[in-house]
């Protein structure tokens, strides 16, 4: 049997596909940086997250930044890597408030920033290309396999 096909989502899912790793990088975004935060907000056996926590640190998508000395208390805050999980974030919370919460949303999100807007507005988040500016639609993409011996549909013959 073949090996399944070389893919960044399986190696990323690998890394932080696990619940409360997604969890995690949520609270952290939201501000809750601090282990009891997180241990509440999240609802993880304390083992677990700890575990979780030393992961995303090891691999550098979250720093662990010394808070106290005395007692010695740690906050948790991410790394560029981190930040850049946040859109991934940003749509499964959408998909889920689209599809499994009947319109029903525990968090809305405001966007405050930036290009002159004035006062804030409720983020919808979509993908767009970077070098157009369109929103990305699935009939508008195509695949190119870079691993040799693959192609779109799978192994080649």
């Amino acid at each position: 049997m073949k090996d399944a096909r070389p893919c960044s989502i399986a190696g990323t899912l690998a890394l932080v596909g696990e619940k409360y790793s997604l969890l995690v990088l949520r609270e952290v975004s939201l501000g809750a940086t601090r282990f009891d935060q997180l241990v509440r907000n999240i609802g993880a056996p304390r083992d677990v997250l700890t575990n979780r926590l030393k992961r995303l640190v090891d691999v550098g998508v979250l720093e662990k930044v010394a808070y106290s000395e005395h007692p010695p208390r740690f906050e948790y805050r991410p790394t560029t890597a981190g930040l850049e999980l946040e859109p991934v974030l940003l749509t499964l919370m959408a998909w889920g408030d689209r599809h499994l919460n009947d319109g029903d949303r525990p968090m809305v999100l405001e966007h405050v920033g930036g290009h002159g807007h004035v006062g804030g507005h409720e983020l919808v988040p979509v993908v767009v290309c970077s070098e157009c500016g369109e929103q990305v639609r699935h009939d508008e993409l195509t695949a190119h396999p870079q691993t040799p011996g693959w192609t779109v549909t799978g192994p080649a013959a």
